[in-house]
Formats: C-alpha cells, sequence, structure tokens
C-alpha cells in the first residue's frame, strides 16, 4: 500500500490572534504533513487572500503543499499548486480553473459526490463525516462502512475526515483510506512536531 497521507485542516478559531495562529502553522509546516488545507471559508475573499499569501509563504520555505479552499480566484491568482472544493464551488468551477492545480481535491459527503468529483478530474477526495466530532454536533459519523464503500467504489485516494484521532488511523487504513485529515488536534496540539510523529506511528 502506498504511503498513507496525513492531511491538516487550519481552523484559526482555535487562536487568539492571526500572530498566534500563523506562528503555529510554521510550526506545523516544520513537521511536515503531507498537505494543509487552509480551510477559513468564513473570511471575505480579500481577506482570505491576504492569509493565504502569508500561509503559501510558509508552506514553500518548509516543502509542504499547501491547497487554497472555497475561493478559487485567490487560489488561481495565488498561482496555488493546489486546491480543495467544497462540492459547491467544484460544480461552478471552469474547465481552465480545475486544470489550474497540480493538485484538485473535494469535500464529499455520499458516493454520488464522489463519483460526481472523481469525474470532474479531482485528484483526491476526502469523505466525511466517519466518526462523530464537535464540529457536527448532533450528526452521528457516517462510520468506517460509508468510507469503505466510497473507498470501493472510485479510483482516487480517499482521505478519511471527522473525528479523527490517533487511535482511529488504523481502521481507517484497513477501510482503504489512502490518507487522513485532522483538524482540531493539529490546531490545538502544544508540540506540532511530536503530534505528526505520534500520527505516523498509528498509519504505518
Amino acid at each position: 500500500m502506498a504511503d498513507f497521507k496525513l492531511v491538516c485542516i487550519t481552523n484559526r478559531h482555535f487562536f487568539d490572534d492571526t500572530t498566534d495562529f500563523l506562528n503555529h502553522l510554521d510550526r506545523l509546516a516544520a513537521a511536515r504533513p503531507d498537505l494543509i488545507v487552509l480551510r477559513e471559508k468564513d473570511l471575505s475573499l480579500q481577506a482570505y487572500t491576504e492569509l493565504a499569501k502569508k500561509v503559501l509563504d510558509i508552506c514553500e520555505r518548509h516543502g509542504v503543499v499547501c491547497a487554497l479552499h472555497t475561493y478559487v480566484t485567490a487560489a488561481v491568482a495565488l498561482k496555488a499548486a493546489a486546491f480543495h472544493a467544497p462540492m459547491s464551488a467544484l460544480n461552478t468551477m471552469t474547465d481552465t480553473e480545475k486544470q489550474s492545480f497540480k493538485h484538485l481535491g473535494a469535500s464529499t459527503h455520499s458516493l454520488k459526490q464522489a463519483h460526481t468529483a472523481e469525474a470532474a478530474g479531482c485528484s483526491y477526495i476526502t469523505a466525511s463525516h466517519i466518526y462523530d466530532t464537535d464540529c457536527k454536533k448532533g450528526l452521528p459519523g457516517r462510520g468506517l462502512r460509508f468510507l469503505a464503500d466510497i473507498v470501493r467504489q472510485t479510483e482516487i485516494p480517499v482521505y478519511a475526515l471527522g473525528g479523527i484521532t490517533p487511535d482511529k488511523l488504523i481502521e481507517v487504513r484497513r477501510a482503504g483510506a489512502a490518507g487522513a485529515c485532522v483538524m482540531s488536534g493539529a490546531m490545538t496540539c502544544a508540540d506540532p512536531m511530536q503530534y505528526l510523529a505520534g500520527l505516523r506511528q498509528f498509519s504505518n
């Protein structure tokens, strides 16, 4: 099996200010996850673009791929190598926009969406949410069977998302996932280097 990928998704709301957020991302990028997704979709386009410039610089300095999220116009303008699209954004992207990125991902919540993303030329998808998570309070996780079905019926890498903790990595890997996404753990860990090392121990 190919190397299991570890994807970190951002959430600046865990931090008191932007400086603290960027300092943490610098330490997180130094720990070399396979991908960092800048998912700050509540920002205005202008504010997101300004933040993305700084985060792209951080990731480039550490040799880590950064996928911008939601704002395809910002991603194209900044010549980002990667873009992660919610389905609503993917459905409105032009072929030229899709082909602008070396890595194009999409968030999927059903087999139908997974097939749509695959047909659109995505190089990977996330499948969520697998486990119960505070991000989706009141909504039960779709479970490992859902994940395994997506994996089995698509040809592109599927990354598990939602409620992923270190002890869950063995399960999602056994279900066929090519990787896993973490947000709260990545954002709140005191030592990103140690946190990523711990994830790799469970995912190998």
